[in-house]
């Protein structure tokens, strides 16, 4: 199993938004996070295509876009052709969470499906053969900086076993209150995709980046 950590430029300094992209990239942060708010599913309102289309060319960072938006599946296609390598959309989001999947696939990307912290893990069971990745959100969608919800745990661990017992690949991504202080405890729940906003960019990107890696690197 591969342990990646995915920067989410929601914390970033977009005034020096290369910069810091690369100092993540050159430490050893293999995907960038893009979360994408509709202020309809979520109350925020972050960015879009454009932003991803202007930013997708200056790395070679897997472009992990995460959808939190109503019905995602009518911005599959923009989304592809502004760069993203993987869509990651919200069960609680689609009318047709099955048709959602299979337009993402359909599209060549990676496809990744989201959870929020009222939804329990056998929601995800279903699906787990038609997905890449599921991201269990540890904190409530919509706002960068909140508290890590410690129930997300049991719900890693179960999401976790249920993907063992199926014998799949599945990666489980884990966003929402992720600290240097907190990440091993997602580890060691099965977690191996790590999105963290300003524990990377407050300060110095590189070197958070490089503390981070170092901690994922010894479960690999």
């Amino acid at each position: 199993m591969e342990f990646i950590l995915a920067p989410s430029i929601l914390a970033a300094d977009f005034r020096n938004l290369e910069q810091e992209m690369k100092k993540t990239e050159e430490n050893g942060a293999k995907y960038l996070h893009f979360d994408v708010m509709d202020g309809m599913f979520v109350p925020s309102i972050s960015f879009g295509m454009p932003v991803l289309a202007s930013i997708h060319d200056v790395t070679d960072q897997v472009m992990d876009a995460h959808l939190m938006v109503q019905e995602p599946i009518r911005y599959i296609e923009a989304f592809r052709q502004a760069g993203a390598d993987m869509i990651t959309v919200h069960l609680e989001a689609c009318r047709d969470i099955g048709a959602t999947l299979r337009k993402i696939r359909e599209c060549g990307l990676k496809v990744g499906l989201s959870v929020c912290p009222e939804t329990e893990a056998e929601a995800v069971k279903p699906y787990l053969k038609d997905v890449d990745m599921i991201l269990v959100m540890c904190v409530h969608p919509g706002f960068g900086g909140q508290k890590f919800i410690p129930e997300s745990l049991d719900k890693i661990r179960s999401i976790r076993k249920m993907i063992r017992e199926e014998e799949l690949q599945v990666d489980i991504q884990v966003d929402g209150g992720i600290y240097l202080s907190n990440v091993r405890e997602v580890l060691d729940a099965g977690a191996n995709v790590i999105v963290a906003g300003s524990a990377v960019f407050n300060g110095d990107p590189g070197e958070n980046t490089r503390d981070f890696m170092e901690i994922l690197r010894r479960y690999e």
